[in-house]
């Protein structure tokens, strides 16, 4: 180190700014004016000595004005009565100590309320303390962003409290950090029963190992998971619940939690078979003019051979052919009145089974067979020989069927032609069902799956038949779709994974 510049830490005096006053003064000046708040300097006279061009902007004062004046002509007095500033300001004369911080709303005449947080320091000098600076820094914007963060937190919480559906949190491990009003009457666990539980063993034990996989991959992925299945209530009873798996992440992109929005399905389920139950009355309702005459015929038939199997003197052949032709009567009569009792029979059991959809497309025809004839629709089939063996729900299936079929015969009020084809491509059943009706118009085309959107005169159709056909073929992970020419017909096609296993979308919990 240079001699100069050990001369220079020992005696100050030797550097050029502060040997020259108006320099020094200049300095003073340039370093409070760079001060992004209000610098006020005040001697033991409550007089203003010094005021930074910061102050003098936002109070829109003059220096001449200001300098030399008493506080309490800068300050409306009602501020200082408030603060008790003049008393504050002389307890830092006296015991030469700074004030804590504290907080001030000031309105400068003709401008808006600002609020300004302030500490007052000691200027001492020697041994006295000779002039207190009044520092104003103004937090108006940092205050009403933090009641408006406050505002939306408390907005947030009012809507997750209110919320009718379950809304919880967890960390990456599954433990519950919050558990709304919702949760607690669904599961009949208070949110400080299940605080840092793991939200698995809220769940069925068959899918828990499913569940730790699932937030695995939630701390990997970006996506939501939606999943469907079963809560388990302090009652030891399974709710059915459809659940919204959503990632929490940080600044750095890093999950740092789990957010599960979850519906309870009861209600829902319930909505859906009564109103799989409407359809199905309502298409027994137009199948009953075809039913009636399809079971009078055998009727006719076999009352015909019992008044002549009364007579005494009939030929022992013709009296076994009429008992031939009674039985084969009443029995197809029999089967159609138990295939009409399968389709209208509630759903109680909607769980997925191993099925044949040869077998069951084949028995539907049968049943809407009386139907196409009373309304002159021929039906061309193209069925596999082989059986077709898939994983579903053949009520559900049937039904979707039957409203299909049914839709495309109200497309037809005056005869026409109604095709169905079943092929299996790769692991893909599809099933095509067309007819030569009068077609769907372009404008309406993709409206037809909408619930209560129907294209049939008022009093003709509920508007729910295509509708519940996409839902169950959604619930069997299949998709629908439909094309048509106005004037010259339509066509549903229905493809059905053959091997279906339930997907991480439909887990049960």
């Amino acid at each position: 180190m240079s001699k100069q510049v050990l001369k220079t830490i020992a005696d100050p005096s030797h550097v050029p700014a502060f040997n020259n006053p108006t320099r020094y003064e200049k300095l003073y000046e340039m370093l409070m004016d760079a001060v992004p708040s209000s610098v006020l300097l005040l001697n033991r006279e409550i007089r203003i000595v010094s005021a930074n061009r910061y102050f003098l902007e936002k109070s829109q004062r003059s220096l001449s004005g200001t300098i030399g004046h008493r506080l309490k002509e800068v300050f409306p007095e009602i501020i200082l009565k408030q603060m008790n500033m003049v008393a504050q300001i002389r307890q830092v004369l006296d015991q030469n100590r700074p004030t804590e911080g504290q907080r001030m709303t000031y309105r400068t005449p003709g401008l808006l309320t600002r609020t300004y947080h302030y500490t007052l320091l000691p200027f001492s000098w020697k041994s006295g303390v000779e002039n207190v600076m009044l520092l104003m820094v103004d937090i108006t914007d940092q205050v009403s962003l933090s009641e408006e963060v406050h505002r939306v937190q408390r907005h947030l919480a009012s809507v997750v409290e209110c919320a009718s559906d379950i809304v919880l949190s967890m960390d990456t491990q599954a433990k519950i950090l919050t558990w709304n009003p919702a949760a607690e009457k669904v599961s009949g666990h208070t949110f400080a029963e299940v605080k840092g539980c793991l939200f698995y063993d809220y769940c069925e034990n068959t899918r828990r190992e499913e569940l730790k996989n699932l937030f695995i991959s939630l701390s990997k992925a970006s996506k939501t998971v939606i999943v469907e299945g079963n809560l388990i209530t302090r009652d030891d009873a399974p709710v059915q619940v459809s659940w919204v798996f959503s990632p929490m992440r940080d600044d750095y992109n890093h999950t740092v939690g789990v957010v599960a929005v979850g519906r309870d399905l009861t209600e829902h389920r319930k909505l859906e078979i009564q109103l799989l139950q409407v359809q199905k009355l309502t298409a027994l309702g137009v199948m009953a003019g075809g039913i009636a005459h399809e079971i009078r015929n055998p009727l006719a038939i076999a009352s015909s051979c019992a008044s002549f199997l009364l007579e005494d003197d009939i030929d022992p052949v013709f009296r076994s052919e009429c008992a031939t032709k009674a039985y084969a009567s009443i029995h197809r009569a029999s089967t159609i009145i138990e295939n009409l009792l399968r389709f209208a029979r509630a759903p109680i059991n909607t769980e997925m089974t191993k099925i044949n959809l040869t077998e069951l497309v084949q028995e539907t025809l049968n049943l809407i067979m009386s139907q196409a004839v009373l309304l002159k629709v021929h039906i061309k089939s193209d069925l596999p020989r082989e059986p077709m063996p898939m994983i579903g729900n053949a009520g559900l299936l049937q039904q979707m069927l039957m409203n299909l079929s049914l839709n495309a015969f109200n497309a037809m009020p005056t005869g026409g032609t109604f095709t169905v084809t079943l092929k299996r491509i790769e692991q893909e059943m599809r099933i095509s069902i067309s007819d030569t009706g009068k077609g769907i118009p372009a404008t309406q085309i993709d409206r037809v799956f909408e619930p209560f959107f129907t294209t049939s005169p008022v009093g003709k159709g509920t508007g729910l038949g295509l509708s519940i056909c996409y839902t169950i073929v959604k619930q069997h992970f299949g998709s629908i779709e439909v094309s048509s020419v106005f004037g010259e017909g339509s066509t549903f096609i229905v493809r059905l994974p053959s091997n279906v296993q339930l997907p991480q979308r439909e887990m049960k919990c």
